[in-house]
């Protein structure tokens, strides 16, 4: 007997029982949109844990800094420097591919009636580059044309009203200030301007204000005072251009958070608060990170959370799926109830094909292609609930009011339909094969004189 033929008499003697069919149909309907739905919430979950991950810091990024080995029985952990030599020691590490030195600085801001207290980065121009910084206005700090700002799209929340002393979050209005505009004076001699405002450093001497420098504005990123990410609250500069600023300014006097020798005086040198190290591919990131480790200085990255994150994401899956199962597992009984009671009604009809020489091979087909198609018909129905169902889940429930996340709680790739559809197509056919042996086997004589 031809597939066809078999499948044409599956489907009549399917449509023969129109309500039955039905109601087993629905029953993997609701198995399989269970299963795709409650997967879907842990897939949700897993890929907006990534995205924050991917906001607070790349995947395949490692800062390295002098503090976060610290060891209070070492006694030369305060000897730790991060200089020139150590970031070219770590770009000629196999697999990085960016070593940058990072230089902060505090400084005051002032536009207007504003005043703001800013971190500033110095960095290279390749790692600005690889931090995936979306450039709003302007372009990301040159290297050349002296010293620029860029300026994260929350920056401008840390600057307050001097006469009113209000922040942004005390009255939720942004203040009046245009970074890219107007002219911004900046204050690095943080420490003077405090002293000359208090009446003195607290020796008698009168501090003379400080002098405040115009910094031209290269640029702004991209986004409101509500979008987050890790780099929207700092001020971004070229390195050297920033090293060339505060060896000007600070001139024979030591540089804030720079070290000093026992003598109180600054040494040549800059040293540098962290390093930027990009790796090729995550899977190398925590051996990078453990060979700086194994130097004395601290690294850290995002890829041991990540691989914490995942692990976790998985055993929600899996409960969660095993969740939907259950009514999957309901359904496959409904199959194999009804493909029991098509047997008893269709005895005589068996009998009389296996007189006529029907391969055994083929009854059994017929059987399992029947539990098969309602496997079918249920995965691609359960399918589609579950777009429906999905749709409203993310429609009222938000992710951020849950967990602070971004992103849509359900989430249905196409393999996941894919996979449920096949899924619920064994299914079917697994609980019909006992019925489908049991058709074989009948006595052909006994089918007969069966009524």
């Amino acid at each position: 007997m031809k597939f066809l033929d078999l499948l044409r008499m599956s489907s009549s003697n399917l449509l023969r029982r129109k309500l039955r069919t039905a109601l087993t149909v629905l029953g993997v309907v609701i198995g399989t949109a269970s299963i795709v739905v409650m997967i879907s919430l842990g897939l949700g979950l897993q890929k907006s844990s990534l995205e924050q991950i991917e906001q607070y810091g790349g995947l395949t990024t490692i800062n390295v800094n002098t503090w976060g080995n610290w060891d209070s029985s070492s006694s030369n952990t305060e000897e730790l420097r991060i200089d020139d030599a150590l970031v070219e020691k770590i770009a000629a590490m196999p697999h990085v591919e960016i070593a940058s030195p990072m230089l902060s600085v505090n400084v005051l801001a002032k536009q207007g009636a504003y005043m703001g207290n800013l971190q500033v980065y110095g960095m290279t121009q390749e790692a600005m580059k690889s931090m995936n910084m979306e450039v709003g206005e302007g372009t990301l700090p040159p290297a050349n044309g002296g010293l620029q700002f860029f300026y994260g799209n929350q920056v401008i929340t840390n600057f307050y009203n001097a006469k009113t002393n209000e922040y942004y979050w005390d009255t939720m209005t942004v203040p009046d200030v245009d970074l890219m505009k107007d002219p911004v004076f900046v204050i690095f001699d943080t420490d003077a301007y405090y002293n000359s405002t208090s009446g003195g450093d607290g020796s008698g001497k009168v501090t003379a204000p400080p002098k405040k420098y115009i910094i031209p504005t290269s640029g702004l990123m991209a986004g409101t005072v509500d979008d987050y990410s890790e780099n929207s609250y700092n001020v971004y500069a070229d390195i050297d251009q920033l090293k060339a600023m505060l060896k000007k300014i600070f001139k024979g006097k030591a540089i804030p958070g720079q070290p000093t020798n026992k003598a109180g005086k600054p040494y040549k040198e800059i040293y540098y608060d962290q390093v930027y190290v990009k790796v090729d591919s995550m899977e190398n990131v925590q051996e990078i990170q453990k060979a700086i480790q194994d130097m004395g200085y601290g690294a850290s990255s995002n890829a041991e959370w990540m691989q914490q994150t995942k692990e976790q994401m998985k055993m929600i899956q899996l409960v969660l799926g095993g969740i939907g199962a259950v009514s999957l597992f309901v359904a496959a009984i409904g199959i194999a109830n009804t493909m029991m009671m098509s047997i008893y009604e269709r005895t005589k009809e068996i009998g009389v094909m296996k007189v006529l020489g029907c391969d055994m091979g083929n009854i059994r087909s017929m059987f399992l292609i029947e539990s098969g198609f309602i496997g079918f018909m249920g995965g691609v129905l359960g399918a589609l609930l579950s777009y429906g169902v999905s749709v409203i889940v993310n429609r009222f429930v938000s992710m951020s009011d849950m967990m602070g996340m971004s992103g849509n709680l359900s989430r249905i790739p196409l393999w996941l339909v894919l996979a449920a559809i096949g899924f619920a197509i064994f299914v079917g056919m697994a609980a019909g094969f006992m019925p489908a042996v049991r058709a074989m086997k009948l006595s052909p004589l006994a089918a007969i004189r069966n009524e």
